[in-house]
């Protein structure tokens, strides 16, 4: 049966809500546009005034979800307030938020295999989210003298790849739903640690 959005003339954005249903159930690479066309409702043939292929649909969907992760990094992020210390823990608590409400978009963001820099939309939206984040860690490694402040792109790296360390191995089905701790005082804890290494954080008593 014909999704709503494919009578209301937005076959596009249906075409994308079939593909998120689909990696869900099957993953980033595990289903054809053919299926997308099924789900959505229409003939394969239809797909194609649309996308090139499957890949150009799921470039669509990693592009739709870094615009999503952008928005909540920029929300968490609030400006700074009320410290440039909480804003920044806020930004990894909402990359754990993101991959738990938004998996069909997160898997292709980071598990389709997608060359972002062949997709310049696709390129720009995850520009955006990377660049939330370095204005984040700018704003914290500001309490350090210039001379020991790190680069912020490497920074926000390093807390890029903690928070996705985190949900890979500890948020997401198993063994995420078996790990001694909570996804989140995973991330506090490692996050604190690092913070501390570059004195941005008091030692521990």
């Amino acid at each position: 049966m014909a999704k709503a959005g494919y009578h209301h003339g937005n076959l596009r954005q249906a075409l994308v809500e079939a593909a998120l249903a689909l990696i869900a159930e099957k993953g980033p690479q595990g289903f054809t546009l053919s299926e997308a066309a099924k789900e959505a409702g229409v003939t394969p043939a239809a797909v194609y005034r649309h996308f090139q292929g499957r890949e150009d649909l799921l470039a669509e969907v990693a592009r739709q979800g870094y615009a999503i992760f952008a928005d909540l990094m920029e929300h968490a992020f609030n400006d700074g307030r009320p410290s440039a210390l909480a804003a920044f823990e806020a930004t990894g608590r909402a990359y754990l938020a993101f991959a738990r409400r938004f998996p069909g978009h997160y898997m292709a963001m980071f598990e389709s295999g997608l060359a972002p820099g062949a997709y310049p939309e696709l390129a720009q939206a995850a520009q955006r989210s990377r660049a939330m984040m370095e204005r984040a860690a700018a704003r914290l490694s500001e309490q350090l003298p210039p001379g020991r402040r790190p680069p912020a792109a490497m920074f926000s790296a390093h807390v890029w790849a903690m928070s996705h360390g985190v949900v890979e191995l500890f948020a997401r089905g198993t063994p995420g739903a078996h790990a001694p701790f909570s996804p989140e005082d995973l991330l506090e804890a490692g996050i604190g640690i690092y913070l501390r290494g570059l004195g941005l954080l008091p030692p521990d008593r």
